[in-house]
């Protein structure tokens, strides 16, 4: 699973390195592969390829003659691109995901148990504080049984 946060820099050719203690967790059947597609907010959503198999399974399960899950299919799958960390541990995110995530020179990477997202750091931030809620009472609602 993947935890934790780390702010680096996106490289000119749209190069992010996969901090270590990211990396350590991706799983042997990944193969060191990860799918990129843009996340459900202004952000990427990093798949290790293991992880995302299972959601394509889910994918295929789905009604593509229902409008919602057609277009949600559509949606994800139109920005899915498959990328193998180099030998410095970089990954390229395309440049069309890059724009939607707003992305600039900073990044903010964090580990979402089974993916990695990455953020604009200001993006995340306005996220992160747009709810009136607090963290208090988000955790209540949310692990409630």
């Amino acid at each position: 699973m993947f935890r934790g946060q780390f702010t680096y820099s996106i490289d000119n050719k749209g190069r992010i390195s996969i901090p270590a203690k990211l990396r350590k967790h991706i799983a042997p059947e990944a193969n060191d592969t990860f799918i990129i597609t843009r996340g459900t907010t202004t952000c990427i959503d990093l798949y290790p390829l293991d992880q995302w198999q299972k959601y394509e399974e889910k994918f295929l399960k789905l009604n593509s003659f229902d409008p919602a899950e057609a277009k949600f299919i559509r949606m994800i799958m139109q920005y899915a691109n498959d990328d193998s960390l180099d030998s410095q541990s970089r990954i390229l995110i395309p440049q069309s995901l890059i724009n939607f995530a707003q992305i600039e020179k900073e990044v903010l990477i964090l580990g979402v148990l089974q993916k990695i997202e990455v953020w604009n750091p200001k993006i995340y931030e306005k996220y992160i504080n747009q709810t009136g809620e607090t963290y208090e009472q988000i955790a209540a609602k949310v692990m409630s049984d």
